[in-house]
């Protein structure tokens, strides 16, 4: 099984740091990576891409992450990533802003990384995620908290959530996220505590593992496509 790791956060001014993480990353089973800087750009250097995809043999991918307070600024911001090549998340723990998000076709991934966003976390979204294909990402960083009253609040949140997701039909995908090489983990790992902590079949985990991210890399090359008309169709040459 070829296994992604979703979200890698990365200064994309320290090559050699990523190059770091990069080799670890494989060290540990990865074969596919999702970076996203750790600031946000408009767009990222399509020179810095070839010299990371140069120093490694994974298949390299990118995101941006908007963090977002208001709707006003969703707009603004989401202009700059109207014709982006790159994976496209939102982080709002704004219903109202969600849901906005998840209807617009520049958005790929609405993204719950820690309690406050995950409690934001609502039925009315996920209906409108799954008629959309928009895909709903949940990391895993935040079960390693080692505050054990925060770490039981994060625990339940994270299992009746991830349930959440799981009972509805959107697209979910598990990332690590983590930030720290320590933090890392084995994909088989992670997908062995989905199982264990959250009763995640090992069937399905795989699939927001390795099957779902695979998808979105595949829906963000579509929108890029000339050839494809709206998702479902698509033109060919001829008369």
């Amino acid at each position: 099984m070829s296994y992604f790791e979703s979200r890698l956060k990365v200064n994309l001014e320290n090559l050699k740091q990523i190059k770091s993480i990069l080799n670890f990353s494989k060290l540990l089973g990865i074969n596919n990576v999702i970076l996203e800087p750790i600031r946000e750009v408009k767009k990222i250097n399509p020179k810095i891409k070839s010299e990371i995809q140069d120093m490694t043999s994974l298949n390299v991918y990118y995101r941006h992450c908007l963090q977002i307070n208001s709707l006003n600024q969703f707009k603004k911001k989401i202009r700059n990533y109207s014709n982006s090549r790159d994976i496209v998340s939102i982080e709002t723990n704004n219903q109202g802003i969600q849901l906005q998000a998840v209807k617009d076709s520049r958005v790929d991934v609405i993204s719950y990384s820690n309690l406050k966003l995950l409690k934001s976390l609502s039925k009315g979204v996920l209906s409108l995620a799954s008629q959309n294909s928009t895909f709903i990402e949940i990391t895993l960083d935040m079960i390693f908290n080692k505050n054990r009253s925060i770490q039981s609040k994060t625990f339940r949140k994270l299992y009746n959530s991830i349930n959440l997701v799981m009972n509805s039909n959107s697209c979910l995908i598990l990332s690590g996220n983590f930030s720290d090489l320590y933090d890392f983990r084995n994909p088989r790992v992670l997908i062995s505590i989905c199982n264990t902590l959250f009763d995640i079949p090992i069937p399905k985990a795989k699939k927001y593992f390795d099957d779902n991210p695979r998808l979105l890399i595949k829906s963000v090359s579509d929108r890029n496509n000339n050839h494809i008309y709206e998702k479902g169709v698509k033109l060919i040459n001829g008369d």
